[in-house]
């Protein structure tokens, strides 16, 4: 296993990228290489977003509820809902990082997916009555975020829900990310096409960091 720092390691990663005009294609070295144990993936919890969690634990049943989780990453967020009776399609640009999501819970129902926000299936447009964003925005260059933001916004259905969950701006002092923390104007601007924001709460974590969950709904047709 790398002893190196992950967050340093990610940021590596990220800038190599971009200088190579990639900005997406850090990712599956980065899942690769932590499905080798050479690499660390600094935003795996191994477990559900516990801000996920505790939304989810809120709301009615949801049996059936088409879902979609961008940037699922090792899955554990899209297992969590399926296990709760949401019919979830999950999907990352990773290859390896669906690979590992997939033999991580062999028998979930999930549909892990290969796909790319920056260029999603067009099918998908309005189609989920849940979408769930946590981290993929704030890991790409902050010049995409007009296109992720629309992109992730337009993935909701009529009547359908957005919950987007991010780390927190601290100011407007510049961030040498990934993360590029999101700010409330950042968490506003998902409201594309009609979304509306419903709620944006700021969340201390126990060790220090603020983060976003923020809640937008579709009106219905």
């Amino acid at each position: 296993m790398t002893a190196q720092d992950p967050d340093a390691d990610a940021r590596r990663r990220s800038g190599e990228a971009l200088r190579d005009g990639d900005p997406t294609g850090w990712f599956e070295q980065l899942y690769a290489d932590a499905a080798q144990g050479q690499a660390i993936v600094p935003w795996d919890r191994r477990a559900p977003h516990p801000l996920l969690v505790e939304w989810v634990k809120q709301q009615p049943t949801k049996s059936g509820c088409r879902t979609l989780v961008v940037g699922s990453g090792l899955g554990d967020d899209a297992a969590f809902l399926a296990a709760h009776g949401y019919r979830v399609i999950a999907f990352d640009i990773s290859k390896s990082a669906i690979e590992s999501a997939r033999r991580r819970f062999p028998t979930s129902p999930v549909d892990f997916r290969v796909a790319d926000l920056l260029n999603p299936p067009t099918e998908w447009r309005q189609r989920f009555d849940l979408v769930v964003e946590t981290y993929t925005t704030q890991s790409l260059p902050v010049r995409l975020r007009p296109t992720v933001t629309l992109h992730i916004g337009r993935f909701v259905a009529p009547g359908g829900t957005l919950v987007v969950l991010a780390v927190a701006g601290a100011g407007d002092e510049p961030v040498d990310g990934p993360p590029w923390p999101l700010s409330r104007a950042d968490i506003e601007s998902f409201a594309v096409e009609g979304l509306e924001l419903m709620s944006a709460e700021e969340v201390r974590d126990p060790p220090g960091m603020h983060h976003w969950r923020a809640v937008f709904t579709r009106p219905p047709d």
